[in-house]
């Protein structure tokens, strides 16, 4: 609070006066008036720098009903996202007319989430809606969330997100249910085209000179990329080939610490790993220490000493990685595709180097040759850290709630995603939809689809199958469509392996993942006031340092052993401990 108040002294954005303070108490009283859930239903079920100039939150609107009846909501987005021209918005004014509702989504600039929110709470200034990340439980905390908890009885489209058991994971502390994530819902069959987590990356121009070989393992990549490197140090604009990347500044160094439980043939449960040698004992362990662990800062630190990583990998700040990304001049890397596949996709496209094989696919390596690798999640882990919530300053909250349900009806999901039919999309003889050329220039033209397209994208949607069991819910998941953006490189790479997707690239199993998966749900909730949280935060730390001396460091077994050493002293075993009766708890509750 101290924090908030400060900020509110420096920017001179607000006024905390007698009347504001009635109208915190006014809209505290108002979000009380959500009743409880009876125990029987219960149980039925991007961080910026910034300036003190540039720090903005979009001011309350003050009358939410215009004179059409239409009733205006507001939804603050604390997360990238590009706003549409309201008023001015075709598919939007649609939408409006079918539901009533007309949503006015903001971003947040010049600020982080923690003093956005530190912001909200100070002021009592909430939207309607809200999508945040962590920053959610603080807003829990301070009783300014509405409880999900009745509407979810009421309104069918949003209770179905979830099964009963995956919303219990969303279940605060109260009893009550108060946001959920807006991404990864899966309706009907899986139509999932892209691989957009954790994997090693590698342009198909290495593929394709290589003769399209099987790379499993970690030394098949490395193998690889140091052949093509000795016969190719150019790219054809002179810029000098980079062989391989990450990235380890900031929080982004797990592009670079995430792999030794994925080499090991594990899911990535993000803070552990979970062995199930015995499926009705799983045991938590350890993945930072591991021989595999040792093999791959190894590998790592082997390339490094041959000149064929960047010097400067681990002080590069995220722009200075995209920017060296962007040249087409490194061949391979470890990184989460969102972190930066979607960037690339733009620049190479616009760049030409598309039509150069530089475009990334994603391989599933694994330490030993025959372990099966399990990188793709095709049942999409339940992240319960993030989401979608009503304050308790909305306007209206049920029909808040009815306006996020009608939004995943068919009729608008469609509006929302392919547009309007015969202006954004065709539909064939067999009830197909598809795009013209034309159409697929225009939804990929800024201009127009801020002025066209309204997918209220921080809203929860639908990916999958369509009601008709024949169209994708999103055009980039229909096969049609998602062959049309594919350069001719990755057209031939595709057709040399026999595959459709870049998910094929992995060759990991299609199986759903266990009760406990993401493990990492619950160690990034924890608190450095208590002995797990403290040692998991200690834990990280030590990993930021000792990393980049592991793989930099021409001394690399007595570094190791520092580094085991610093890690011991972190009592990892507080940790581990903790995760351990978090995972009993999880397979007693799913029992």
């Amino acid at each position: 609070m101290k924090r908030a108040l400060s900020i509110f002294l420096c920017l001179g954005l607000f006024t905390i006066s007698v009347s504001c303070s009635k109208k915190i108490a006014d809209q505290k009283r108002y979000g009380h008036l959500s009743i409880p859930t009876t125990e029987s239903e219960t149980e039925t079920e991007t961080e910026t720098e910034s300036s003190p100039s540039d720090m903005t939150i979009p001011p309350t609107d003050a009358d939410p009903v215009d004179k059409n009846g239409t009733v205006e909501l507001r939804m603050t987005i604390l997360s990238p996202y590009k706003e549409i021209d309201d008023y001015h918005n075709d598919i939007q004014e649609i939408i409006t007319e079918k539901t009533g509702v007309r949503l006015h989504e903001e971003s947040v600039s010049g600020i982080t989430e923690d003093e956005a929110i530190d912001v909200m709470i100070a002021s009592g200034d909430l939207p309607d809606l809200l999508y945040a990340g962590a920053g959610l439980r603080d807003l829990y905390t301070e009783d300014w969330l509405v409880p999900w908890d009745d509407y979810l009885y009421k309104y069918e489209n949003l209770r179905a997100l979830y099964t009963d058991k995956q919303w219990e994971l969303f279940r605060q502390e109260d009893g009550h249910i108060y946001w959920a994530n807006s991404f990864d819902h899966i309706h009907g069959e899986s139509k999932e085209t892209l691989h957009k987590d954790f994997a090693f990356w590698i342009q198909v121009r290495v593929l394709q000179w290589a003769g399209y070989p099987l790379i499993s393992t970690l030394d098949d990549y490395f193998t690889l990329l140091e052949n093509y490197y000795s016969a190719n140090k150019v790219n054809e604009d002179g810029t000098p080939i980079v062989p391989f990347t990450t990235i380890a500044s900031d929080w982004r160094y797990i592009a670079i610490e995430s792999a030794p439980q994925l080499l090991d043939g594990y899911p990535f449960d993000g803070s552990v790993i979970v062995n199930k040698t015995d499926p009705s004992l799983p045991q938590v362990e350890d993945y930072n220490t591991t021989p595999t662990a040792k093999k791959y800062y190894q590998k790592l630190n082997e390339f490094y000493q041959k000149g064929l990583m960047p010097t400067d990998f681990d002080k590069m700040i995220y722009d200075e990685y995209i920017e060296l990304l962007s040249t087409g001049s490194v061949l391979g890397l470890s990184d989460e595709y969102w972190d930066f596949g979607y960037t690339m996709d733009m620049i190479f496209k616009d760049k030409g180097f598309d039509k150069l094989g530089y475009t990334y696919v994603p391989l599933g390596l694994t330490i030993d040759q025959g372990t099966e690798n399990h990188y793709h999640d095709y049942y999409a882990a339940i992240n319960n850290l993030s989401g979608v919530a009503v304050t308790t300053a909305c306007y209206d909250p049920d029909l808040a709630f009815s306006f996020m349900d009608m939004c995943l009806d068919q009729d608008i999901q469609n509006l929302r995603f392919w547009g309007i039919e015969g202006e954004d999309y065709l539909v064939d003889s067999n009830g197909l939809f598809y795009r013209t050329d034309a159409m697929r220039a225009s939804w990929a033209n800024d201009q127009y689809l801020a002025s066209h397209a309204c997918t209220y994208g921080y809203l929860p949607f639908w990916k999958g199958t369509s009601d008709d069991g024949i169209n994708a819910m999103l055009p980039e998941e229909q096969t049609t469509e998602f062959f049309s953006t594919l350069p001719e490189p990755v057209l031939e790479c595709m057709s040399a392996y026999g595959y459709t997707t870049y998910v094929d690239f992995l060759r990991s199993p299609q199986e759903e993942r266990d009760c406990w998966y993401p493990m990492m749900s619950y160690s990034n909730s924890l608190s450095a006031g208590t002995p797990a949280g403290k040692a998991f935060m200690d834990m990280q730390e030590c990993k930021h340092t000792w990393i980049p001396e592991l793989v930099k460091n021409p001394k690399f077994d007595s570094t190791w052993d520092k580094y085991c050493k610093a890690y011991e002293n972190c009592h990892p075993e507080s940790f581990l401990q903790d995760m351990q009766e978090e995972l009993d708890r999880r397979v007693a509750n799913d029992s």
